[in-house]
């Protein structure tokens, strides 16, 4: 018997696969949107899936945006990854021009990140905290490989703290041009550069 052409088969999604497939609808919906305009509902339509197995995953939509961000985060780290040989100044323009593109694309989702963790938010600042150590660890990995800093410079106390101050300052810059600070992405990209060369000089 021949099968109903407009049968379509769909191959059961792994634990893993619907986890990424949530979190995937839902960094594009909080790049979009801000976080109050979000809704479950709107995340489980997209995926196909119900709602209760949405909150299977996340138990709150606090924890689903968090989730969100963390995933982010870690896609950002690899994006921005060292590359081997290459002088950590050309790779520090190169990584703020991505990491600035993102958050120009994902402005929503960036602004409610750091509102949640500015507000206290307990879930969105465990994934604060471990997103500015992988980020500190990164940069000062990079500055390590190179000649010009060597594999004793991460390790001084003042370089770390340097480091630390440096991710502050250039999230107060990005939230500030995301709220219309008369810059283009070059100067913004040039000004975050020149400050942490300044501090790590």
């Amino acid at each position: 018997m021949a099968s109903n052409p407009g049968e379509r088969t769909r191959r059961r999604l792994s634990t893993e696969e619907r986890r990424e497939q949530l979190l995937s609808v839902g960094a594009g919906l909080f790049s979009e949107s801000p976080y109050d305009e979000v809704w479950i509902e709107q995340v489980a339509e997209i995926a196909g899936v119900s709602r209760g197995l949405l909150y299977h995953y996340f138990p709150t939509k606090r924890d689903f945006f968090a989730a969100v961000v963390e995933r982010e985060s870690e896609r950002m780290l690899r994006m921005t990854e060292a590359v081997p040989g290459v002088p950590a100044r050309e790779q520090l323009t190169a990584g703020l021009d991505t990491y600035l593109a993102y958050v120009e694309a994902h402005a929503h989702g960036y602004r409610a990140f750091h509102r949640a963790d500015a507000a206290g938010d307990q879930v969105v600042r465990r994934v604060y905290r471990r997103a500015l150590a992988a980020q500190e660890r990164q940069i000062l990995a990079a500055r390590a490989a190179d000649p010009e800093f060597g594999p004793a410079f991460g390790q001084r106390p003042e370089v770390r703290l340097a480091v630390r101050g440096w991710l502050a300052f250039t999230t107060a810059v990005c939230l500030e041009w995301l709220r219309g600070a008369d810059l283009t992405r070059d100067q913004v990209r040039d000004l975050c550069a020149r400050a942490l060369l300044g501090v790590l000089a």
